[in-house]
């Protein structure tokens, strides 16, 4: 019985033992290597773990690139995966690019890969081109009227400025920045309605790929649409900005006038009040006149005789005045 016990202890662990080590060490995955061709040691494997690497992810994709005819190791796929970046994709990138007869190391994969781009969508560009359709760009030709305008750009990657070019988002700034250009200098928008492909080569031409991850194969103008008339909107603007500058003017000068008016009548009442003062001395002077001997009285009412009859001249020559008018006013009588 004791026997028994025993046996079945010493069973179990060894069982533990071997699901231990079959965990520990991927016998499966280098049974899988070896059935491939692939030479990859158990010690490898072992190695992998402890350096806190997923042997999966080292040998599938290597078994991938020895069947493709790729000759890469263990130690490339490895360092490129504990630098942070993605064996499998790289490695259908290098077979993709095989296939298609574009020359693509691994180290170049490798390194498109870390600066975040898709390598393996890279490649595929590079065989299939992509279409970019760009915003809806306005632009406004020399006779004021404005068009807008939407680009369809035809790219392929280009593999080796993958590493520090620009992105779509800089193609498509730099189109709308020709086509805005190229329309700006043409003196009618009837000359780029009846002719669209002198812009398209226009923006072609200048180069807009330069410096960016992309080739330029074709800038296509896609739709062409009338706006608005942006020269008669400005002058109908500069018109009435000008019309309000004259009315403010004008205004001004009125200030000024009544202004000017008020300051006048200002004037006038000081006058008057001047000259009542200065009436006001008159009788002062002859009571000071009389007093000193330097007027008699017999002359004292000479003038007041001399201003009662200057007083009723006044007032007859006003009274005729006014009887000659009347007839006017009422006109003649039948």
């Amino acid at each position: 019985m004791t026997a028994l016990i025993t046996t079945a202890i010493l069973v179990i662990l060894v069982l533990i033992l071997l699901m231990v080590i079959f965990t520990f060490i991927p016998v499966g995955l280098w049974i899988s290597a070896l059935a491939a061709g692939v030479n990859v040691g158990i010690f490898t494997l072992v190695g992998m773990r402890l350096r806190r690497v997923i042997p999966s992810r080292i040998v599938n994709p290597l078994i991938k690139a020895h069947k493709a005819g790729l000759g890469l190791t263990t130690t490339q796929l490895e360092a490129h995966y504990l630098a942070g970046g993605n064996v499998d994709k790289v490695v259908n990138a290098l077979i993709a690019a095989e296939r298609a007869a574009i020359p693509l190391k691994f180290e170049r994969a490798a390194a498109i890969d870390l600066a975040g781009r898709d390598v393996l969508e890279a490649v595929q560009m590079s065989v299939n081109p992509r279409v970019i359709e760009t915003p809806i760009v306005s632009a406004v030709a020399q006779n004021g009227i404005e068009l807008k305008v939407k680009a369809r750009v035809t790219v392929r990657a280009n593999i080796d400025r993958l590493v520090g070019g620009a992105g779509e988002e800089t193609i498509i700034a730099r189109v709308g920045e020709g086509i805005v250009t190229s329309i700006g200098s043409s003196v009618s928008h009837a000359d780029v309605l009846e002719n669209p492909d002198v812009v398209s080569q226009t923006v072609l031409n200048k180069g807009l790929d330069s410096g960016t991850a992309f080739e330029i194969l074709s800038i296509d103008i896609a739709d062409v649409d009338v706006g608005k008339n942006i020269g008669a909107q400005l002058q109908t603007d500069q018109a009435e900005a000008d019309k309000r500058i004259a009315q403010a003017k004008a205004e001004e000068r009125r200030a000024m006038a009544v202004a000017r008016e008020q300051e006048m009548l200002a004037q006038v009442q000081e006058m008057r009040a001047k000259v009542v003062e200065a009436e006001a001395e008159v009788p002062k002077a002859l009571a000071s006149a009389l007093r000193e001997g330097n007027l008699g009285v017999m002359d004292y009412y000479n003038l007041q005789n001399i201003i009662a009859d200057t007083r009723m001249r006044d007032n007859i020559a006003i009274t005729a005045k006014g009887d000659d008018q009347e007839p006017e006013k009422t006109g003649p009588q039948k």
